[in-house]
């Protein structure tokens, strides 16, 4: 009789992955980086054990906002006061902010509790192409 596996969290491997987001646009560049944070590439994905990979997302600043998303999509944040809700235009944070657009986009896109956090942790979001993660010898990952 087979019993099934159950990773636990210290016997994970984890590898380092570059998406480059150039030209490409921002919904499906973050829908992948979540599939790789959440671990879904793996034969041992568990939904309640973090068994995802580290996430390097380079030229964040030229992804692509298709459609008029610039102007009609907002990313909103509140100050907890009454009246105290802000937003701010995709095409405005695209330009000024674009690893913020980025990332509010993957935090959205993960599970809504305890290991969002611990994935979050794993991903670097950087608006040139340049990034100091070289030591970790991180693959291209092509989609």
């Amino acid at each position: 009789m087979h019993t099934t596996f159950m990773p636990k969290a210290g016997q994970v491997e984890r590898k380092w992955y570059i998406l480059d987001a150039a030209g490409k646009p921002l919904g499906r560049v973050v829908t992948e980086v979540a599939r790789i944070l959440r671990g879904k590439h793996k034969p041992i994905y568990t939904p309640h054990v973090d068994t995802g990979d580290h996430v390097i997302v380079i030229n964040a600043a030229k992804a692509v906002l298709t459609g008029n998303k610039a102007e009609q999509k907002f990313a909103y944040r509140h100050s907890g006061y009454p009246g105290g809700l802000k937003k701010v235009s995709y095409g405005t944070l695209m330009a000024t902010k674009p690893e913020k657009a980025v990332m509010l986009a993957v935090k959205g896109m993960l599970p809504h509790n305890r290991l969002r956090r611990a994935m979050l942790k794993k991903v670097r979001i950087y608006a040139g192409s340049e990034h100091p993660h070289e030591a970790q010898q991180p693959e291209v990952w092509a989609f």
